[in-house]
């Protein structure tokens, strides 16, 4: 078994625990992703078995998952409330803050993470780190018009090298039309000044920042599945 292989197996059983969480006639959120991939697959185990719950996904990708898997999705231009929101992230620091969007679905993940009751964040133990940044670049979305001005922003406040997304030889494009900056920055000493501080510039529509969102951290490791509840939760 390969090693990507090995943490695909410890996403799974993260996955697993995180289902959990989740009760008969939940509004669930349903997050975007590998480890999120076999959080859908588990619930609609759980749907087949009986249970009755209601999902707002976060992606084209989840909602086409979900579907398959039996899932009813809630029309995601009403207003709901979301009882538990189940993702993964990039990264996860000692504090419980997080870096996504290396998927590209950042902005409505956090919609969604925002808008529920309880977020668990499902991740490998490859993903927790010391400190955020260094092995995995910030992802920001931004608006087309003007991008490389807003970039040269980005740069200009985080001193740090900024990257244009692109796929199949073009700029990368979120379900919203957006673009994606890739920031590589060594370190996040203060996350939620850096996000703040990001958030101010023009362009800017959100930040894969998760700073103080996260109630729940499930991680997959070689000795087990580990709970980790955030202060105060």
């Amino acid at each position: 078994m390969t090693q990507s292989q090995d943490l695909d197996q410890l996403k799974k059983a993260a996955a697993l625990k995180a289902v959990e969480f989740v009760r008969d006639g939940m509004v669930v959120g349903l997050g975007t992703g590998s480890t999120a991939k076999h959080v859908v697959l588990a619930l609609g185990e759980k749907v087949r078995a009986g249970m009755k719950l209601r999902g707002v996904p976060t992606s084209q990708e989840t909602a086409a998952l979900a579907r398959q898997s039996g899932i009813m999705l809630i029309d995601t231009d009403n207003r709901w409330v979301i009882d538990v929101a189940i993702d993964g992230a990039d990264q996860a620091d000692p504090a419980f803050n997080l870096i996504k969007g290396g998927g590209g679905a950042l902005l409505k993940e956090k919609i969604v993470a925002a808008s529920a009751k309880q977020f668990v964040v499902v991740v490998d133990y490859t993903k927790r780190v010391p400190v955020l940044g260094g092995s995995f670049p910030l992802p920001i979305e931004i608006i087309p018009f003007g991008w490389g001005s807003t970039a040269r922003e980005i740069e200009t406040v985080t001193k740090s090298r900024v990257v244009l997304r692109e796929r199949n030889a073009g700029p990368f494009k979120t379900e919203a039309g957006n673009l994606i900056v890739d920031v590589h920055l060594a370190r996040i000493d203060q996350p939620q000044d850096l996000e703040a501080t990001l958030n101010q510039i023009p362009g800017v529509v959100e930040t894969g920042l998760f700073v103080g969102r996260t109630n729940v951290l499930i991680v997959g490791t070689p000795q087990g599945v580990e709970t980790h509840h955030a202060p105060g939760t």
